[in-house]
C-alpha cells in the first residue's frame, strides 16, 4: 500500500501530527476553515521517513552516540549531525515511494513551481514551536529536484540547531520524526508575518503584521526591517514603514535570488491599512479554528491573501482563566515569595488552599486578582503605596495600567466591605519582646500539635483532616496580633529611614539599625551552618569524605570515619531544625533539605574552607556592635538640632521597636513550610500505598494533580495516565517562559520601569535594600547546589527565599533579579551587613560570571568594571 506515504493536504487535519507532522498537520487543519486560501499539495507521510532510516547504514549506532552528546560538545554535535545527514541523503529512495510522490506531482502539475517544507512531529506544538528548526525550499520545479528536496528534507531533522534543542530539552531523537510537505508555489508581491497576539507585550487584543515585498524569506532570513501594523478592534493603531531595499524573488526556472527594490518603492507601504485589517480577520479566524494565538506566514498575489502556514505562538504567558469577558488586572504571587519558577499542581493547589487571599493559576504561577482594589480610590492609594514599598517595579506597572486612557480599570465608589486597605491596620502594640516570644510559642505549639494528630490518618480520611488543618494554617496566619507584630518592625523601618533621611540626610540608616537583631530565624539558619563547619572543620577524613558525596545516603556512612560521629550528629541536628526548608520551597513538591542533605554539602565545604572557628558567634557580635555604635552615633546627632531631644526621643523609640519585631518578619515563613514538610510526608506515604496497589507508577506522580485531584485518586483507586503525562509537558514547558510582574486579562505583560535619572550611565538600575559599597568578583549562580564561593564574592542570581541565606555568610554583596523592600534576601542581606541591590532586570544575563562588579546598596545600582 503505497498510499500509506502521501497523503492530500484536504485529507489532514491538526489530529494527525505523528502522521504528518506539526506543520503539515496545521495546514491540513487550515485547509478546512472556510474562507482561508492554502496553497495546494500533499504530505510525504512519517511512515516514508521510518522506511528510510530503516535502510540507512549505521544509523542506529549514530543515533547511540548522538544521545550521549553533551547538549554543549558543538564540536561533537555539528560532526556527528552532519555525517547522519549525509547518510540519509544518500539513501536511494525506493521505486514504489518515488513512484508515490510523482504520481501526487502528477495530479497538481508536474512542471509546476513548488516549495518543499519539511514538518516534524515536534514542532509547531502548543508547548514547543522548534521554529526554524527544519528545512523549507522554495521553487522548486521537476520530479527529480522534488525528490531530492524531499531527501534533504528529512536530513534536516539532524541539523545541528534541531539536535541541540532536542538535547537541551530532554526530547529523545528516535521519538521525532520528519513529514515532508510539497506544495504549490505563490509568486506574492508582498508576504510576511501576522501574530494574533502582540509578541512582545503579550496584548491578545492586538495582532500584530509584519510585511516585505517578495517572498517571505527576506524578513525571515533577516535581509530586510520589515513594515510594522499593530491592529487592535478592527483598526490599525500604529505602524511604522521600513526602507525595503531588497526583495527575494522565484527564478523561472526554480530557485529564488535577492533583487533591489526601485527607490521610490522602498518607503512605500507594502499593505494598505484596509489590506492589514482584512488579513488580521483572516487571522483571528484561524486563531478561533485552533483556539489559541497563532504566528502565521502569509503572502499577498494578485487574487488575494493566501495563508502558508500557522503554528502556536509559545512565548507568550498564560491568562488565568475566569469565565467572565471582564477585564483584570493581577499582581504576581511569584515576585512576592521569591520564587518565579514555576510550580507543580500540587504545589499551586495546596497554596491556594492555605493562602488568605484567592490566587489564580497561569503557567504555573499564582497570582492575585487586584482589579477591585484598583478600582475604588481609598483601596488603591493603600494598595499603591505598600506595592512601591516593596517593589517599586509592580507599583509602576500598575500605575501604567491606570494611567491609560481605555478605562481598563472602572472606577468604583468603593472597594466594598469587609477589607482593609493593603498593609492592613497601624500597628498599635507595645513593644515588648515576650510579644514576639509568645507568638513564637504559639506556631510551635500548633505545628507540634499538627504532627501528633496526622499520624493516625490515612486514606480519605487524611483529606478531610488536612482540609481542617488548612483552616488551622490559615488562622495561624491571620492572627491580628502576629500581622501586627509584623507591621510593627516594618513600619518602624519606613520611619526611620524617612525621618534620619529628612533631619540627617542619611539614606537608608535602618539597615545598619537593623545588624544582628535577636529572633530572625532565617539568619540563625545562616549561622548554624557555621557552627556546622566548626564541627566539621578538625576532621580532615571527614572533610575529604564530604568532597566526594553524591549518595542522599551519606550521613549513614559518616559515622564509620574519626570523627564522623559528631559529624553527621552536628548535621542531623541541623536538619531537625531547618530540614523542612529548600530552595523554592513555597511548592510543597520541591525536595526539602532533609530529603536531599546533599544540598548542603557544597555550602558546609565552603564554611570550612572560608571561616575560622568560633565564626558565627563573632559575626553576630560584631553586627550587634555596629548596630550599637549606628544609635549612638544618630542620636547624638540628632540631639544637636533643633528640637533635638524629642527627635533623638522618637528616634530611640523606633529603633527599639525595630530592633524587637523586624527579626519576627522571617518566622510566619519559617511555620507556614514547617506545616508544608508535615503535610507533604503524609501525602508521600499515601503515594507509596498508591504505587503498591499498583494505582500509580511512581510516587512522584502525585505532583502532577491537584489536591481534590489527589483527593479522588484515593477515594477511587483510579488516576488518568494521560492527565499526568499532559501535565509533566506543559510543567516542562512553562519553565521557558518568564512570568510578568502585572499581568493583566488581556494578556499583556507589564513589566514596570524605575524611572530615575540619579543612576550613571551604563549601570544596572535596581532596588537599594541594604546600604553600603562593595567591590568584587560576580558568581552568577542558579542552582544553590552549584555554589563555589570564595570570600568576597558577590552572589548574583534571579531570587533568593529564606534557603540561599546559608550563602549568605560566605558573600560580601547581593544582586537579584526580583525582590522587594521586605522580602527574604533583603532582611537577611540587611541583618548580615551586606551592600544589596535587588529587582534588577535580567542581571543574570547581563553580568557574567568572575566580572568584576561595584555594588551600590544605598542608591541602587551596579557597575560593571572594566
Amino acid at each position: 500500500m503505497t498510499e500509506r506515504y502521501v497523503r492530500d493536504l484536504q485529507e489532514v487535519d491538526e489530529t494527525q501530527v505523528g502522521v504528518v507532522g506539526g506543520k503539515g498537520a496545521h495546514l491540513g487543519g487550515l485547509s478546512g476553515i472556510e474562507g482561508i486560501r492554502v496553497p495546494g499539495g500533499f504530505c510525504v507521510t512519517t511512515d516514508a521517513f521510518r522506511r528510510i532510516m530503516a535502510e540507512a547504514p549505521s544509523i542506529d549506532d549514530r543515533l547511540d552516540q548522538l544521545s550521549r552528546l553533551n547538549p554543549d560538545d558543538r564540536e561533537a554535535i555539528r560532526t556527528l549531525s552532519a555525517q547522519i545527514r549525509r547518510t540519509i541523503e544518500g539513501v536511494a529512495i525506493p521505486g514504489d515511494l518515488a513512484a508515490a510522490i510523482t504520481r501526487a506531482l502528477a495530479q497538481l502539475g508536474e512542471q509546476a513551481a513548488y516549495a518543499v517544507r519539511s514538518s516534524a512531529t515536534a514542532e509547531d506544538l502548543p508547548t514547543a514551536s522548534f521554529a526554524g528548526q527544519q528545512d523549507t525550499y522554495l521553487n522548486v520545479v521537476g520530479p527529480a529536484a522534488i525528490l531530492q528536496h524531499v531527501s534533504r528534507c528529512w536530513a534536516s531533522l539532524f541539523t545541528e540547531r534541531a539536535v541541540t534543542y532536542r538535547q537541551r530539552n530532554g526530547i529523545d531523537h528516535r521519538t521525532v520524526h520528519m513529514a515532508v510537505v510539497v506544495q504549490q508555489m505563490v509568486f506574492p508581491h508582498a508576504a510576511g508575518i501576522l501574530f494574533t497576539a502582540d509578541p512582545v507585550t503579550g496584548n491578545r487584543k492586538v495582532a500584530t503584521v509584519d510585511a516585505g515585498f517578495g517572498l517571505g524569506e527576506a524578513l525571515v532570513s533577516g535581509l530586510v526591517n520589515p513594515d510594522v501594523f499593530k491592529v487592535r478592534d478592527g483598526e490599525v493603531v500604529a505602524k511604522s514603514i521600513a526602507a525595503k531595499q531588497r526583495a527575494v524573488h522565484a527564478l523561472p526556472d526554480g530557485g529564488t535570488q535577492e533583487v533591489a527594490i526601485d527607490s521610490q518603492r522602498q518607503e512605500r507601504p507594502t499593505l494598505t491599512d484596509a489590506q492589514v485589517v482584512r488579513l488580521v480577520q483572516l487571522g483571528r479566524r484561524i486563531e478561533a479554528h485552533f483556539g489559541r494565538p497563532q504566528d502565521i506566514e502569509w503572502c499577498l498575489a494578485d487574487e488575494g491573501f493566501h495563508i502558508v502556514q500557522s503554528r502556536p505562538i509559545t512565548t507568550l504567558f498564560p491568562v488565568p482563566e475566569t469565565g467572565d469577558q471582564d477585564n483584570h488586572v493581577y499582581v504576581s504571587v511569584g515576585h512576592q515569595q521569591m520564587m518565579t519558577d514555576p510550580m507543580k499542581p500540587l504545589g499551586f493547589s495546596m497554596w491556594q488552599l492555605t493562602a488568605m487571599v484567592p490566587m489564580h493559576e497561569a503557567g504555573g504561577r499564582l497570582f492575585v486578582d487586584v482589579t477591585r482594589r484598583l478600582a475604588s480610590p481609598a483601596s488603591r492609594a493603600g494598595l499603591l503605596d505598600v506595592m512601591g514599598r516593596g517593589d517599586p517595579l509592580v507599583r509602576d506597572a500598575l500605575e501604567t495600567v491606570l494611567d491609560r486612557d481605555d478605562d481598563f480599570v472602572p472606577s468604583l465608589p468603593d472597594a466594598g466591605p469587609g477589607r482593609p486597605p493593603a498593609g492592613g491596620a497601624s500597628a498599635q502594640i507595645e513593644t515588648d519582646p515576650a510579644i514576639v516570644t509568645e507568638l513564637i510559642e504559639r506556631s510551635q505549639a500548633s505545628i507540634a500539635d499538627l504532627e501528633r494528630d496526622i499520624r493516625t490518618k490515612t486514606g480519605p480520611a487524611l483529606f478531610d483532616f488536612l482540609l481542617e488543618a488548612f483552616e488551622e494554617h490559615k488562622r495561624v496566619l491571620s492572627d491580628p496580633l502576629s500581622h501586627q507584630a509584623i507591621m510593627a518592625g516594618m513600619e518602624a523601618t519606613w520611619w526611620l529611614n524617612d525621618r534620619l533621611r529628612e533631619w540627617l540626610g542619611e539614606k537608608n540608616a535602618a539597615d545598619t539599625l537593623t545588624l544582628s537583631v535577636p529572633d530572625n530565624v532565617t539568619s540563625e539558619m545562616g549561622l548554624a551552618l557555621l557552627d556546622v563547619a566548626d564541627v566539621i572543620r578538625p576532621q580532615p577524613e571527614v572533610v575529604a569524605f564530604l568532597q566526594g558525596v553524591e549518595d542522599e545516603g551519606f550521613l549513614e556512612e559518616l559515622a564509620k570515619l574519626a570523627g564522623g560521629t559528631e559529624a553527621r550528629d552536628a548535621i542531623e541536628a541541623y536538619l531537625d531544625r531547618y530540614g523542612m526548608r529548600c530552595v523554592g520551597e513555597i511548592d510543597i513538591t520541591r525536595p526539602r533539605w532533609r530529603e536531599r542533605p546533599t544540598t548542603l554539602v557544597p555550602v558546609i565545604l565552603d564554611n570550612v574552607r572560608n571561616f575560622e572557628p568560633g565564626a558565627a558567634e563573632r559575626r553576630f557580635e560584631e553586627g550587634r556592635q555596629k548596630a550599637r555604635k549606628k544609635e549612638q552615633d544618630v542620636l547624638s546627632r540628632l540631639r544637636a538640632l533643633p528640637d533635638g531631644d524629642q527627635k533623638a526621643d522618637e528616634a530611640k523609640r523606633m529603633i527599639d521597636r525595630v530592633r524587637t519585631f523586624i527579626g519576627y518578619r522571617e518566622y510566619p515563613k519559617y511555620g507556614i513550610v514547617s506545616r508544608y514538610f508535615v503535610y507533604k510526608q503524609a501525602l508521600l506515604a499515601e503515594a507509596e500505598r498508591l504505587v503498591q496497589a499498583n494505582v500509580l507508577p511512581a510516587k512522584e506522580d502525585i505532583f502532577y494533580l491537584t489536591f481534590h485531584e489527589l483527593h479522588d485518586v484515593v477515594r477511587s483507586n483510579q488516576v488518568d495516565d494521560q492527565l499526568i503525562q499532559q501535565r509533566k509537558d506543559a510543567f516542562r514547558s512553562y519553565h521557558a517562559l518568564t512570568p510578568p510582574r502585572v499581568l493583566t486579562s488581556d494578556g499583556e505583560a507589564v513589566t514596570g520601569a524605575y524611572r530615575r535619572d540619579d543612576v550613571p550611565a551604563g549601570a544596572l538600575t535596581g532596588l537599594p535594600v541594604s546600604a553600603g559599597t562593595i567591590e568584587g568578583r560576580a558568581r552568577v549562580i542558579l542552582d544553590m547546589a552549584e555554589a563555589d564561593l570564595e570570600a568576597g564574592d558577590i552572589l548574583v542570581t534571579t531570587f533568593t527565599d529564606p534557603s540561599w541565606s546559608p550563602l549568605f555568610v560566605g558573600i560580601a554583596g547581593l544582586v537579584t533579579e526580583v525582590g522587594g523592600l521586605m522580602t527574604h534576601g533583603a532582611v537577611i542581606a540587611r541583618e548580615y551587613g551586606l551592600p544589596a541591590v535587588v529587582g534588577v532586570e535580567q542581571a543574570t544575563r547581563l553580568i557574567r560570571d568572575g566580572q568584576r562588579i561595584r555594588v551600590h546598596g544605598t542608591d541602587g545600582y551596579i557597575e560593571i568594571l572594566p
